[in-house]
């Protein structure tokens, strides 16, 4: 018997039982398509932080404050004391000091409820210098940024996000209009293009940022401490050095030793090794789920051509009485086997590309399709149909026409 009239032998006999045959490759669709959306959405959350880190620039450093300690003895963590200062911001500015350093922007954070007349909307109020727009690595999709007049004199300007714009003006434009803050009116000024979510999670296209001296007006601040410093080195190859000089400058500015400093500063290969940890954790996780559907559908391969063998014994008996080579029999059930696993394949792959252009409306992520997953895919179900192939094609091909023509 040829290879062609071996696989037309195996379609036929696929083809006789179409129910039994569907439900055996159902298993195999399910682990093919869950191995390459899993792998989709692996990859597309990669791409999306690696997005955001070339949008923040990858020379930034992010200095926060270190944890604190209540009367309780309960202990906050990063960020959540206030340890940093604006004047810690000018002396890092300073070029004699920190000379990796091109520009440095101090941020203060506080929630308020912007008001449209009878529109209101909760957002982050982030109090800034001009060096802001800058070191973000942010743009303007309408109007303009505060100048440093403007920062200098505490003026009642605003430049919003794209999110928060939208909410408080539906698709009007905002710049030139007002705000109100606790009965303050602040002048929108300018919107920034959309960003998406920060490599925190939080979003960067609803804020509302002001000048250090407004925001310290509109919510009543009277210290000197600031949430976040922003240092943009001079280049992504003095990083490193900046990051030295910023961390020597503070733990001698605060008088700690640098084991035990009381601020943190993080970089943007930190937070997207530690990104891309989360989601490899999760694509590993995912991925020992489709596994287990494979070899669901790998069994149930095996199954069913164990029960294809009995119930074709007297079939068997009779070629091999005819002349049939036990390589002829084990090479039928093979091309069987391997058929039901590359349908499982081929199938899984459609359903995953699907699924991988339908997903994304349903969840706030991306799926990129790999084409190294989908080959990787398309192989492993060959392998799958094969593999839990051998055992019922080599118990045909070991079958004596006398046992098998007196089978019932």
């Amino acid at each position: 018997m040829s290879w062609w009239e071996t696989v037309r032998s195996g379609l036929a006999a696929i083809r006789a039982h179409r129910l039994r045959s569907s439900l055996t490759v159902l298993g195999i669709v399910i682990g093919i398509s869950s191995v390459i959306l899993t792998v989709g959405l692996g990859q597309g959350a990669q791409q999306e932080v690696e997005d955001q880190i070339d949008a923040l620039g990858s020379n930034l450093l992010i200095v926060s404050p270190g944890s604190s300690t209540d009367s309780a003895g309960q202990r906050g963590g990063f960020g959540s004391a206030s340890t940093l200062t604006f004047a810690d911001a000018s002396a890092i500015a300073d070029p004699s000091v920190v000379p990796d350093a091109a520009a440095v922007a101090p941020t203060t954070s506080s929630s308020v409820s912007l008001v449209n007349g009878s529109t209101n909307w909760t957002t982050s109020l982030v109090g800034t210098t001009t060096a802001w727009l800058d070191v973000r690595s942010r743009d303007l999709s309408a109007g303009r940024f505060f100048t440093a007049d403007e920062a200098a004199s505490g003026a009642a300007v605003t430049v919003i996000g794209a999110d928060t714009a939208s909410e408080l003006f539906g698709r009007q434009s905002p710049v030139g209009q007002q705000v109100t803050v606790d009965g303050t009116r602040l002048t929108v000024i300018g919107v920034l293009t959309s960003s998406g979510a920060s490599s925190s999670g939080t979003s960067e296209d609803d804020q509302a940022v002001v000048p250090v001296g407004t925001a310290s007006r509109l919510t009543g601040s009277t210290t000197d401490t600031v949430s976040t410093i922003y240092v943009e080195a001079r280049s992504e190859e003095t990083l490193a050095a900046a990051y030295q000089e910023v961390q020597a400058l503070l733990a001698n500015r605060h008088d700690v030793p640098t084991a035990d400093a009381d601020f943190s500063i993080a970089t943007q290969d930190s937070l997207v090794e530690t990104a891309n940890e989360t989601n490899r954790t999760f694509t590993v996780l995912l991925g020992g789920v489709a596994g287990i559907s494979l070899l669901v559908g790998g069994i149930g391969v095996m199954n069913i051509m164990l029960v294809s063998v009995t119930e074709r014994i007297r079939e068997i008996g009779l070629r091999k009485a005819l002349g049939a080579a036990p390589r002829v029999i084990r090479r039928q059930f093979l091309v069987e086997a391997s058929l039901l696993g590359l349908t499982g394949g081929v199938v899984g792959v459609l359903v995953g590309v699907v699924g991988a252009q339908v997903l994304p409306h349903f969840i706030d992520q991306t799926v990129a399709i790999s084409a190294l997953a989908t080959v990787a895919a398309l192989a492993t179900s060959l392998a799958l149909g094969v593999g839990f192939g051998v055992y019922p094609a080599g118990r045909a091909a070991r079958l004596t026409p006398i046992d098998a023509l007196r089978s019932e």
